[in-house]
Order: C-alpha cells, then structure tokens, then sequence
C-alpha cells in the first residue's frame, strides 16, 4: 500500500480559544502550529488565517504573512490555502489566497451548497465552481475536491467529463458536518466507490469521528486529514495541546496497521502536482 499523506488542518475559521487555548490566531502561532504538525509527519497544512483577535480574514497579506513564517520553520511542506474562506464571503473574497505569488501548489475546491445548521448557508453555485477551477488551473494550482456529501462527487465527476475539472482529480471526503454525509463505514464505502480508479483522496471526520474516520481511510489505502479545523480533543474529554498531538496519533495508528508516511515530496508524486 502506498504511503499516508497527513494533512494537518491547523486553526480553520470558526473554533476558537474559547473552545481549546491552543488555537492559533496570530502569525507567531500559525507558525508554531505548522511546525508542530510537519514535525509529527504532516505533509501538507491546510491553511485558513485568523487576525490576532482570531476573526476569520481571506486576506491575502494576511495570507502571505503566515505562509512566509510557515516557510521559514517548514520550508518543504506543501500549502493548502483554504478558499472556503467562511460563510458570508463574497467569491472575489473566497479567492483571494490563490493570486499570491508563487501560487501556492495546491487550494480548495469546494463542490457544493451546504446547510451547516440554523441559518447558515454555505453556498458554491455550480459557476462558482467552474470559476474556481478555471482560476487554479491558469496558476497551476491542484485543486482538492472538498465533498461533503454524495451530490458533490457527483458534481466533480460531471464537470470533469466536460474537461473542467482535469484528472487526476483528488478529493477530499468531509464527513460528520451537519447538513452533509454521516461519519459511518457505510458511507465511506459508498464514497470511495463512487470515485474513479484513477483518484486519490483524504479523509476528514468531524469532532468525534475524526480517528475513526482516519482509521478506516488508513486500512482502505486513503489518506487522512486531522487538526483543530475539525477536532480539539486527543480523545474523550482531554483537549489536544497541539496539531503536533493529533498527527502523531495518526502517524502511531498508521504504523500499528503497516502503511509509512509520506514525506512532501512524496505526496507531491502520489497527487500529481507539478
């Protein structure tokens, strides 16, 4: 089986220290974060930026300045900026992280409207999508395939049947957020086998389902994503102290079921980028 690719997901737009006191807001914390994450075996970080007072901003300088203390401690790692952003942002705000220069390698794509609970809507109309792929490709950006439910493979295959979407593609199935898939193995199966042959893909759980989640992606030959994103706690009732924390419970968990893990060069072969 080939090598895990860890994504760490580090601070996300919505939880806060409020939640976990080791969230990180100011750049001098997103670069400790991400070095405590590629340190444990992440490849990638998955990047959302924060202002100091932990507001969610897709401000690119803002962007910038984390991506440049990222590089300083991290230099090889791979950069997923987040063009998910949080809801409310217009596209034109949503975009911003993928006009830096360099491009980063890899951003979001998400595929679809979601229902997060009460009035929020998190809305990605199908020409937003096409402009989002249309906007990564010029730059050379591979972009994950964020799917949070069935309709959304569905809507990458399509629009990857009209060239849009170019293979091969990489998704990232979300489980467990409200309004999307359940957090069970029977769903997981039925993504993975709705995916072409020639895919690769990460798996995110959601709070409690996270290891669990990782775990069955781990014995199917997926990937995993974990960070304080989408889980605070180590386990049951013990907050993680870092993103460190949590990557090595994946890295422990890989090992015990036989798969190493894939360095950032590594996964830049195993996801095609260029």
């Amino acid at each position: 089986m080939e090598k895990l690719i860890i994504t760490a997901a580090i601070c996300g737009a919505e939880v806060t220290k409020d939640q976990n006191p080791n969230i990180p807001y100011t750049v001098e914390e997103i670069g400790i974060e991400a070095e405590s994450a590629f340190n444990a075996g992440a490849s990638i970080i998955h990047l959302h930026v924060r202002e100091d007072d932990g507001s969610p901003t897709q401000n690119q300088s803002r962007f910038k300045q984390c991506i440049e203390e990222i590089k300083r401690k991290c230099p090889e790692v791979i950069f997923q900026p987040s063009t998910g952003g949080a809801i409310g942002m217009s596209n034109e705000e949503r975009l911003q992280p993928i006009f830096l220069e360099p491009a980063p390698e890899m951003a979001t794509l998400d595929c679809g409207t979601m229902n997060f609970g009460g009035d929020e809507i998190f809305v990605n109309t199908e020409n937003t999508i096409i402009k989002f792929a249309d906007e990564m490709y010029k730059r050379n950006i591979k972009p994950e395939l964020e799917c949070f439910d069935k309709g959304m493979v569905d809507m990458a295959l399509r629009l990857n049947d009209k060239g849009i979407i170019k293979d091969p593609m990489h998704f990232n199935l979300v489980m467990g957020v409200t309004g999307g898939i359940n957090a069970t193995s029977r769903d997981l199966v039925y993504l993975v086998n709705s995916l072409p042959k020639n895919a690769t893909y990460t798996v995110t759980g959601i709070g409690k389902s996270e290891f669990p989640m990782v775990t069955l992606a781990i014995i199917m030959g997926g990937h995993a994503r974990v960070g304080f994103e989408d889980n605070i706690y180590l386990s049951k009732g013990v907050l993680a102290s870092s993103n460190g924390d949590l990557v090595k419970k994946v890295v422990r968990i890989s090992h015990e079921l036989g798969r190493d893990i894939a360095s950032p060069d590594e996964a830049r072969k195993l996801l095609n980028i260029k």
